[in-house]
């Protein structure tokens, strides 16, 4: 099974998948970024704004973390967002093709928390990732219709991450 953490870009994804592997039994982090990273070098004469919009990102996605589960069996928990209802369409019907069921989870919270987390964030990657996440505030407040109606929704406005993922884990929407 995958869960697949999705939300605005600084809504605690990655840091709620680590906490969330913690708490179940065989669950490991696939972080499809690194996808992104692999194709980068070879689609480098293909201009998009974002690595997702290249298909083989897609595709390749469905296709390592369906062999990562084949494989080690578990849980994949998959942090990433992803804004397009037509590439989360095409990433479900990838998983559905392949036998491989998928919880969408939204992580979701009021804007002012969502623009102090990332303004507060001292990660180091965050120095120069906070203002690219604060400009896609927008795009993500105009994907919440379909996202709402396309995941299961927790409300992580007055959640630790912890406690996010304990929420996950115990399998109910907050």
């Amino acid at each position: 099974m995958i869960i697949w953490l999705n939300g605005s870009y600084g809504a605690g994804k990655t840091t709620t998948a680590r906490e969330l592997a913690a708490l179940l039994p065989d669950a490991r982090v696939f972080d499809s970024e690194t996808v992104g990273a692999l194709l980068r070098p070879v689609l480098a004469g293909v201009p998009v704004g974002n690595f997702q919009d290249w298909p083989p990102w897609r595709g390749v996605v469905v296709a390592t973390a369906t062999q990562v589960l084949r494989y080690t069996g578990g849980t994949l928990l998959v942090p990433q967002t992803v804004l397009s209802e037509e590439y989360w369409v095409e990433l479900s019907a990838g998983f559905a093709e392949q036998g491989v069921p998928v919880r969408h989870v939204l992580l979701h919270c009021d804007p002012d928390t969502l623009t102090r987390r990332i303004r507060t964030d001292t990660a180091p990657e965050s120095a120069t990732a906070g203002p690219w996440r604060l400009r896609h505030r927008e795009p993500y407040r105009e994907a919440l219709p379909w996202l709402r109606r396309a995941a299961e929704v927790v409300d992580t406005t007055d959640l630790t991450p912890a406690q996010t993922a304990a929420v996950i884990a115990a399998g109910r929407e907050a």
